[in-house]
């Protein structure tokens, strides 16, 4: 069996649409077709009932669903047995969305290297439908997400609340008067709140969806944004940025999303090591709001869209 047509298939089944599967996979909607017709041609069934609306799953390819998951699953455990280096027994893949990977990610894999030095860990980078494809077809074995999408096989536990705090390139930024803002798309919770609290900053000319890389941008510029406390805290230690006083906070839970099937004693390695790094990030963001509380009026920092 080509793992190719049964990923194709699996992409498939998860967004009802050839389109939208071939826009995650990297290829053309035609090349997608031409799979799953390889696919049914090898089966002797249709997979999948074909519509304007786009493509719902048969009773029979509801049936073979569950099976193109254990193949895929089968075939990655090999391929990640097979290409295990010699001095190393067992294997953790993990993945993260890049604002997760600097001061919590790396800090986890710090941790997992005492705890376990027989582990060798493979690391991946994306955004979540990626990352979930990636859960789903045992490529990876857990993820750190903001927005988790629970599927069958997956399990997802709150690993921390991320503090999303206002921060400027330079002392005494005025909230009332910011016009070096610029809006980093924090996903549609963010957005919603920030239209209702902070209605003039909305739309400043400037959007990033690049999470807490635009620290890099607003570091070397005069400019301000919203980034997670625990990311920014070298940046405010150093004084190369600098907290806006009275401005809300976000809080933005992270998730971990575990396949259930990862071996017991690697989930109980990972998760005690990830709780004691989710510990220490933690600390790192209330540290961030001490300060924020301090420069603030009334000694106090409202939530971003609470009560508006």
């Amino acid at each position: 069996m080509d793992i190719t047509l049964l990923k194709t298939f699996l992409e498939v089944a998860a967004t009802g649409s050839f389109v939208s599967a071939s826009e995650r996979l990297y290829v053309t909607q035609s090349a997608v077709s031409l799979r799953i017709q390889r696919l049914e041609d090898s089966l002797g069934k249709p997979m999948f009932t074909r519509s304007k609306a786009g493509a719902e799953l048969t009773s029979a390819g509801r049936e073979f669903e569950r099976y193109a998951l254990s193949i895929i699953r089968v075939w990655e455990e090999a391929r990640q047995q097979v290409a295990i280096p010699e001095g190393f027994t067992r294997s953790l893949t993990i993945g993260a969305q890049y604002s997760l990977w600097p001061r919590l990610g790396f800090r986890w894999i710090d941790r997992l290297e005492i705890a376990a030095p027989d582990l060798n860990i493979r690391a991946e980078i994306g955004m979540p439908d990626r990352l979930t494809r990636f859960l789903i077809e045992g490529i990876m074995h857990v993820g750190l997400l903001y927005m988790p999408q629970i599927r069958p096989g997956l399990s997802a536990e709150e690993v921390m609340d991320e503090e999303l705090v206002m921060v400027a390139s330079y002392p005494d930024a005025d909230i009332e008067n910011l016009l070096d803002y610029v809006f980093v798309d924090w996903g549609p919770e963010f957005v919603g709140a920030h239209a209702l609290a902070l209605p003039a900053l909305t739309n400043p000319g400037l959007t990033f969806s690049l999470g807490a890389m635009v620290a890099e941008y607003i570091v070397n510029r005069k400019a301000s944004a919203y980034l997670p406390a625990r990311y920014v805290k070298k940046y405010l230690d150093s004084g190369q940025l600098h907290l806006v006083a009275d401005a809300p906070r976000f809080p933005y839970p992270v998730w971990a999303v575990w396949r259930d099937d990862l071996d017991p004693e690697i989930a109980e390695i990972a998760k005690s090591t990830l709780a004691q790094v989710a510990d220490g990030a933690e600390a790192d963001s209330q540290a961030v709001l001490e300060q924020l509380r301090a420069i603030s009026e009334d000694k106090t920092i409202v939530v971003l869209g609470e009560n508006e």
